[in-house]
């Protein structure tokens, strides 16, 4: 048993790193490059910082592929650590990644066809205006996909939030604040599809709230590992 309880406290290591790196290719390809790209309400100027900064774009996309395989990696080895905890909810918190993970790689693809339509190696044969808004569209269909992930994103936290909870060996606070996180990410996807004039509203709370329930995870997994079963720790 002594020897089981000291694999799991070095493997839990390995997913706060890989959840960190994940989280910053996220965030720059996400948040980062968009706010250098993207011009609210004029599709020529977004068209031009496309062209203007294509390495830039490029290496958001390129961050996209990388946070995903890390993704991949990562709920694999959260699977090794709560496979015992709950054999269901673990293959539950797989399949919503496995799901999740080739619409994000599908995604991309659009916006690297948004790149070669402007420069025109595709759809040669279009007008500069035409060309312009075929851009754009998919650069949009882009967007409302990735708000579709997000209700992914919510998914599959609340199994991960489920084992956390019932396992003996990290607090069980963490697994409440993953299952709010996720709920949070859900609530933001329906809203934007159902409600989509108070979604700017939703998203506020919507991003403290899957912000408090990952990140102290994180922290944990990076800092303390697993608790050992069977070990009573001070609080």
């Amino acid at each position: 048993m002594k020897e089981k309880n000291t694999s799991l406290i070095k493997i839990t290591r390995i997913p706060g790193i890989l959840y960190v790196i994940m989280g910053i290719a996220a965030a720059f390809g996400l948040i980062y490059v968009p706010s250098k790209i993207i011009v609210q309400g004029n599709d020529a100027a977004t068209a031009t910082n496309i062209l203007l900064n294509e390495f830039l774009f490029r290496t958001g996309i390129v961050s996209q592929f990388i946070s995903n395989t890390l993704f991949i990696v990562l709920v694999f080895v959260l699977y090794l650590i709560f496979k015992e905890v709950s054999g269901y909810h673990a293959k539950l918190m797989v399949a919503f990644v496995l799901v999740q993970v080739p619409i994000g790689f599908l995604m991309e693809t659009f916006d690297i066809t948004c790149l070669l339509i402007l420069k025109g190696e595709i759809m040669k044969t279009l007008d500069s205006e035409p060309r312009l808004d075929m851009a754009i569209l998919f650069l949009t269909i882009h967007k409302y996909g990735m708000i579709t992930i997000e209700m992914f994103s919510g998914l599959w936290l609340i199994p991960f939030g489920q084992l956390v909870y019932r396992s003996r060996f990290i607090p069980r606070i963490l697994g409440v604040l993953l299952i709010i996180g996720g709920i949070a990410y859900i609530i933001e996807s329906l809203a934007f599809w159902l409600f989509p004039e108070y979604q700017p509203f939703v998203s506020r709370f919507a991003i403290i709230l899957y912000s408090i329930g990952e990140t102290p995870m994180i922290l944990w997994l990076l800092i303390k590992g697993v608790r050992r079963p069977g070990i009573s720790h001070p609080n």
